[in-house]
């Protein structure tokens, strides 16, 4: 009844799944993932203890290979379940229990398991495959587009309901106080997969934190600019009153990246105080950068905002 793919980003050792179905929120049972350890899919007749025994198994040192083996060898309902799994190392292994509902199966590759049931044939595995394999995207990128390719191959039979990501790493998460990196669910959409997409694209935008490198420095033309804009939108140091949402996060340990360096005199602490209120009305906090920079990808959202 569903359709995932189970992998570990060779790149970076991020790790994820993504998965389709017309089941209803099919991310509250499938994904499951710990940074720097391992990831799979529990799927068919889902035995949700795999999630956290599956990854326990990989945080011992157990490969991909044994942890399936041992899950389903274990399971007395295991010819209707259907598991992927990629471990740190990048082993990866999938299982398809002889009781699953045709057509289903699996294939692996080193670092990827891609595996489904009730399908419209094995096309729908070997999209999910051989989109991945072909590289060409960021890897969560990579793993929604294997998603589209398999639906549009033929995807679950029965129709389209739901669809999700995951992807772990290290201090990936909000504030860098989790692993999850990207965890998102459409839980009931006429298109999951394209609505995962751009909701991927949003997750960049409001969670991700941006590479030193591509910081700007706020300028005197800059400054100015940014002034403007703000103004337009609202916000200017006489807006500012007591309890902003600026005082909450600077108070709690905004991170901000980058090094600081001294603006110009026209971009004072009241104008950052202004900027960084403003982004945090607009949850643009993960964006945040050191004083006297800014990151472009807020600067052409406030662009946009202002019209």
């Amino acid at each position: 009844m569903t359709f995932s793919i189970v992998a570990r980003d060779p790149a970076t050792g991020d790790l994820g799944v993504a998965v389709a179905s017309k089941f209803l929120a099919v991310g509250s049972v499938v994904p499951h993932a710990r940074a720097e350890v391992g990831a799979l899919a529990t799927q068919a007749l889902a035995n949700v203890t795999y999630g956290p025994e599956g990854l326990d198994l990989l945080a011992a040192g157990v490969s991909a290979a044994e942890a399936v083996r041992r899950l389903t060898e274990a399971d007395a309902g295991r010819d209707q379940r259907q598991l992927g799994i990629v471990d740190a190392a990048g082993g990866s292994a999938s299982y398809s229990g002889s009781g699953c509902i045709p057509w289903a199966g699996g294939r692996t590759l080193d670092g990827v398991a891609a595996q489904g049931n009730l399908l419209a044939g094995a096309q729908v595995v070997d999209a999910l495959i051989e989109t991945f394999a072909a590289g060409g995207a960021p890897f969560p990128e990579l793993l929604v587009r294997a998603l589209e390719a398999a639906d549009e191959a033929g995807g679950d039979r029965r129709g389209r309901q739901s669809a999700a990501l995951l992807v772990v790493r290290a201090g990936g998460g909000y504030g860098g106080g989790s692993d999850r990196w990207i965890d998102l669910r459409v839980d009931d959409h006429p298109t999951p997969p394209g609505e995962l997409s751009r909701l991927l694209e949003l997750n960049h935008l409001y969670l991700d934190r941006p590479a030193t490198a591509d910081l700007l420095p706020i300028d005197t033309a800059l400054a100015i600019e940014l002034q403007r804009l703000l103004t337009s939108v609202g916000y200017s140091p006489a807006s500012m009153g007591p309890g902003g949402l600026s005082e909450v996060v600077e108070r709690l340990g905004l991170p901000r990246t980058g090094v600081p360096r001294t603006p110009p005199d026209e971009w004072d602490e009241a104008w950052d105080a202004v900027l960084t209120e403003w982004m945090s009305v607009e949850n643009l906090e993960e964006r945040a950068a050191a004083r006297g920079w800014v990151d472009p990808r807020v600067v052409a959202f406030l662009r946009a905002r202002a019209g």
